[in-house]
């Protein structure tokens, strides 16, 4: 298939999640023998921090306005099997307009950010990257969130088709790798700051640093305020490269992923970050949301905590005890969670929906002609 894509950024991994994911998945795709076709709008905080200019598995179209590219868009899109636009995509509504206008291929949106979406929705706010109609003249709507959200995305926002895509991991960029004085810690937390994700980055991993002052702690990440809590044994990293994070794993002795509020509150959200740091066989302690236990075992592939004891307590585990959760965890996560295994679930869904349009087309004609 050649798919076209319009989309927020692969080129640079600063301050999201879009581009470490679609790295591992285009990969997966051209291995799998797809052309990808990838737009991106050249902004300048992705400029300053790009650590990615091509891709030898798909083309970069990076572009600094839209009516300087829309024509190209346009003969890109002419003979696509799948056109697809995403959450965040600075020039979402124009790219939208110009894919459902196409009678050409698939017409999906993927919302990368789906519990975001549906709570500006839900409050009558707009959004760039959402036109008038929502969802309603998309074939699919992918979502990085599972659960409930599909629900409402079909009950609520018009989807036709709502399945989801969830995060992944690409297990050549991410895996054991010798650990590094750098990055050497006993807890390590990697995350972009987020207001919504304090709270909680408080109790699992500020407390606990305070609680045991002779414990290397550290965060990697960037966008983190001068105010933020810092104690003597908590040590930043500000922004680590992709190329960088299974160093950055490897050299703690546990990993703490924290999950933003609105995402937590949705469930079904694993973020990529869960893969990566088990696809690496690191020990994952994570809070607590519904569905987490459909991607990995509380207690045996996975260390669940809600409360700074809960975090203390597994910090006091043996090295035989995280081991063995990590290797189960990385023997799952090599099993289910891959871009390769997202690939074959973006093939299936693809090919589901094209089975249904052809067969109510078939349909509408045997009616038109009966």
């Amino acid at each position: 298939m050649k798919l076209v894509i319009f989309g927020l950024t692969i080129s640079s991994s600063w301050g999201n999640g879009h581009a470490t994911l679609w790295r591992g998945l285009i990969r997966a795709l051209h291995r799998r023998g797809h052309q990808i076709v990838f737009f991106e709008k050249d902004v300048p905080y992705y400029a300053g921090h790009r650590d990615l200019a091509s891709m030898p598995e798909a083309e970069l179209l990076l572009y600094s306005d839209w009516q300087g590219v829309g024509s190209r868009a346009l003969r890109e899109i002419a003979d696509a099997d799948v056109s697809m636009v995403t959450s965040y995509c600075p020039d979402g509504i124009a790219a939208s307009d110009l894919v459902l206008g196409s009678a050409n291929g698939l017409r999906v949106f993927y919302d990368l950010d789906t519990p975001v979406t549906l709570n500006h929705l839900k409050s009558g706010k707009s959004l760039a990257y959402i036109g008038p109609n929502g969802f309603r003249d998309f074939d699919l709507v992918l979502s990085y969130t599972g659960g409930r959200a599909l629900e409402l995305l079909r009950s609520e926002f018009g989807a036709r088709a709502a399945v989801p895509l969830y995060g992944s991991v690409d297990p050549e960029a991410h895996h054991p790798v010798e650990p590094s004085d750098r990055f050497r810690c006993y807890l390590s937390y990697l995350g972009t700051y987020a207001e919504d994700r304090q709270c909680a980055l408080e109790k699992l991993f500020i407390e606990p640093a305070r609680l045991l002052p002779d414990r290397k702690f550290l965060i990697g990440g960037a966008l983190y305020p001068e105010a933020f809590p810092w104690t003597p044994n908590i040590f930043f990293a500000r922004h680590v490269a992709p190329a960088e994070h299974s160093e950055f794993y490897c050299s703690s002795a546990l990993t703490l992923n924290v999950t933003r509020g609105v995402m937590a509150q949705m469930g079904y959200c694993p973020s990529g970050r869960l893969f990566e740091a088990a696809a690496c066989g690191v020990p994952i302690l994570s809070d607590n949301w519904e569905g987490l236990d459909q991607f990995f075992k509380p207690g045996q592939e996975i260390l669940i905590a809600q409360t700074t004891d809960d975090a203390v307590t597994a910090l006091n585990l043996s090295p035989d005890e995280l081991a063995s959760i990590a290797s189960r965890a990385r023997e799952r996560t090599l099993a289910e969670h891959t871009a390769d295994k997202r690939a074959e679930d973006l093939e299936n869904a693809l090919a589901n929906i094209s089975t249904n349009r052809q067969s109510n087309q078939t349909q509408e004609l045997t009616s038109a002609t009966a």
